[in-house]
């Protein structure tokens, strides 16, 4: 399947993110960072964040909660791109969040092995007044079909 315009603006189920001490604290192990930012409470009170704050790559965890968006795509042809984070404020403890993917964007360039589509997908996550928190952009490769020889 290729894929065209038409998708653009497609979103998934909105979903609640209850953030947690302990979510803060065990995606900072995951990730091997152990900034006490993300753990000592006494530490982080004394920062301009004025208390504990998730590690900037949190919102990961947050968007594989969600169901995502329903496009039948290939898992052959997908590949990761890259990833970017675009906050509005930190993510803490005690956060409930809104969040839910749409297609932001679709774009093509010239590879190698032909036209290749560039997926891009945000996870928009708000807080329960409505507030942008952070926006999980994460760009997909969405490679060309192998000809049959």
């Amino acid at each position: 399947m290729e894929l065209d315009n038409s998708i653009i603006g497609l979103t998934g189920p909105a979903f609640l993110f209850e953030v947690e001490k302990r979510h803060i604290r065990q995606f900072a192990q995951a990730i091997g960072d152990d900034h006490p930012l993300y753990t000592d409470e006494e530490y982080a009170a004394k920062t301009p964040y004025r208390g504990i704050i998730a590690p900037p790559t949190f919102p990961i965890v947050i968007g594989a909660e969600g169901e995502g968006i329903s496009l039948d795509l290939d898992p052959k042809r997908m590949l990761h791109g890259e990833q970017e984070f675009i906050y509005h404020r930190p993510i803490r403890p005690g956060d409930r969040l809104i969040c839910q993917m749409k297609v932001a964007d679709l774009y093509e360039r010239e590879g190698k092995s032909g036209k290749m589509q560039f997926l891009v997908l945000d996870t928009e996550i708000a807080d329960e007044s409505g507030n942008m928190v952070v926006v999980s952009r994460m760009n997909i490769i969405y490679r060309p079909k192998l000809q049959q020889a």
